[in-house]
């Protein structure tokens, strides 16, 4: 059945030839042999507004932002609407310059997916000149306060989330291969190994890995929340350009044993070719017996394998470092309105759609992993497994994508960096000093006065 929303895979070639995303006016041709109409009236009826019927409203996002179901809704909104809504969506790896060099050149779609951060809304979209002030929408109350913080400048909410940021990246695991395995869940990194090793002399790969996406193994680097453990002061420090990453004993043992990892074949072979997409099919298999993912997982690999149970998959804290707080992180793909956009009121009917009590359900009961959007308004649908695991970690930290200036725009780069180490290109120390030298070139370009 042919969609009304269309979904717009760009690749590389495609990029030159996007064109900016404003709303089209049908044109009707006339009927053979009818003359032409007046200028006057012609005149008339360009400067009529357009109806709903006429506005298409574009939205560029990447990969793995905007979920089937979303787009099943933006089809049921242009049936109550007239407007409809084509979504654009990005390779991961590409998709930061291409939104950067739009936004940039005045020429961004009406609605642009982007990271939130109250760092780098500010200082790498500049929302308060690029995006709508959202304050005043009737959806606004409804947003969680911790994620609206993260979308908010001066006191204003500029973005709407898109997914759900109570779940976390941890690792998932096959519970039943564990049990018969004789298997448990690590407390530390030493147990890890240990696990792992035996997975290994089992013939099974112990963790799948995708760094061809781009920005999956920098998820990996979410235990740095173990050197907030060891100095409270540690991101404050990094904001005020008082301490580095270069020298930190936390995140120097964190990269090395990310490596080591790598070296011990605990990522198997294709670690570097794998794709994020074909995760839960390779869970499903039984080749592999863990990955770093969120915590709909279970549904995802049981969509794959009906046979497998959601509930056969399990979840423990990210054990690099020795760590075992609970990473948790109030940002995440939001949805922000082009401040240049033809179509602002179309976008608001968009957003205002999306954060009903109706669709909030419909995401909720279609999206596997999402268990709690963050709305006031979103239900609860936290599995007895996913429960168990959240329960198991009473101490929480902010990760340093929330807490820590400049860090997540640099996340693809921090992936390149990395992608280098497992290669032997890097160390993990030139990792490091690396990261000190993209926060400064980001504070640089946002005249931190803390650079100065």
């Amino acid at each position: 059945m042919k969609k009304n929303v269309i979904a717009t895979v760009l690749a590389i070639s495609m990029v030159a030839c996007l064109t900016a995303g404003c709303g089209q006016t049908k044109e009707t041709a006339a009927p053979a042999g009818d003359t032409a109409a007046p200028a006057t009236e012609a005149a008339a009826e360009e400067a009529a507004p357009a109806t709903t019927e006429d506005v298409t409203i574009t939205f560029m996002a990447s990969q793995d932002w905007i979920q089937d179901a979303e787009m099943e809704l933006g089809e049921k909104f242009t049936e109550e609407t007239g407007i409809k809504v084509d979504y654009q969506i990005v390779p991961s790896d590409q998709y930061e310059s291409l939104l950067m060099t739009k936004i940039n050149s005045g020429e961004c779609t009406d609605i642009f997916g982007g990271q939130s951060s109250q760092f780098s809304i500010v200082t790498q979209f500049d929302v308060e000149k690029n995006a709508v002030d959202l304050s005043g929408e009737s959806w606004a109350g409804n947003v969680d306060p911790a994620a609206a913080v993260e979308l908010s400048a001066n006191g204003k909410l500029y973005g709407q989330p898109i997914q759900d940021v109570s779940a976390c990246w941890a690792v998932a695991y096959n519970i039943s291969m564990f049990e018969e395995l004789g298997l448990s869940i690590p407390t530390n990194y030493a147990e890890f190994c240990d696990v792992c090793d035996k997975l290994l002399a089992a013939g099974i790969t112990p963790i799948y890995e995708c760094v061809s996406d781009g920005w999956h193994h920098v998820c990996w680097t979410e235990a740095a929340v173990a050197a907030t453990q060891a100095n409270e002061g540690y991101p404050e420090a990094l904001n005020a350009n008082t301490d580095t990453f270069a020298g930190n004993k936390e995140l120097t043992t964190m990269f090395t044993q990310l490596k080591e990892m790598a070296d011990k074949g605990y990522m198997g072979e294709n670690f570097m070719s794998n794709q994020y997409a074909d995760a839960p099919a390779a869970i499903a298999s039984g080749e592999y017996a863990m990955v770093l993912y969120n915590q709909g997982l279970g549904a995802e690999v049981n969509a794959v394998d009906s046979s497998f149970s959601a509930d056969n998959i399990g979840y423990f804290v990210n054990p690099l470092c020795d760590n075992q707080a609970l990473n948790v992180n109030y940002c995440g793909p939001s949805r922000f309105i082009f401040s240049g956009s033809k179509n602002i009121d179309a976008a608001k009917k968009y957003l205002e759609f999306m954060a009903s009590d109706e669709s909030l359900a419909y995401m909720t009961e279609h999206v596997s992993k999402f268990n709690q959007l963050p709305y006031k308004n979103a239900p609860s649908a936290y599995s007895d497994v996913v429960q168990d695991f959240y329960d198991r970690y009473p101490n929480k930290v902010a990760v340093f994508q929330a807490s820590v200036k400049y860090y997540n725009p640099a996340w693809m780069d921090i992936g390149a960096d990395m992608s280098a180490m497992f290669l032997g290109e890097m160390t993990p120390e030139e990792v490091l000093k690396d990261i000190d030298k993209l926060r400064a070139e980001q504070a640089a370009a946002a005249s931190d006065p803390a650079w100065n």
